[in-house]
């Protein structure tokens, strides 16, 4: 399970994040919404944490494997469609070292395993309380 706890104060739209494990990090809003752009945006934190997860999942596959993968380069992008109640991630992958196309076809199967995104194509509910 993971435990994030955020915190927002005087200045607007910047969140300071804190994990369980004590990493911290800033996310804020770009200046045309209104933030000072002190940090990644939400949607971006989102992104991240698909491209951290498969970078991570095919490092760890292709080490298992004694594959030459020297370099995993991913973009991500993420476009919200409030009014049509859908959500497009395009992830594209980059692979550096001497693979035929037989391992990155295999690398490409295994992106579709990490764990990040096992959780965004299952359906998401979210419980929502204050604390007292």
């Amino acid at each position: 399970m993971a435990k994030i706890t955020s915190i927002i104060q005087d200045q607007d739209y910047k969140v300071v994040l804190t994990s369980e494990s004590g990493n911290t990090l800033i996310a804020d809003e770009p200046e045309h919404l209104g933030g000072q752009d002190l940090g990644f945006s939400p949607k971006e934190l989102l992104a991240s944490a698909l491209a951290a997860c498969t970078s991570a999942t095919l490092k760890m596959y292709a080490g298992r494997k004694n594959w030459d993968l020297q370099k995993v380069r991913i973009s991500i992008e993420l476009d919200y469609m409030p009014n049509e109640h859908k959500t497009n991630i395009r992830r594209k992958l980059e692979f550096v070292g001497d693979l035929d196309t037989a391992q990155k076809d295999r690398l490409l199967q295994i992106a579709n395993r990490c764990p990040v995104h096992k959780i965004l194509e299952n359906t998401i509910h979210i419980e929502t309380a204050y604390k007292n």
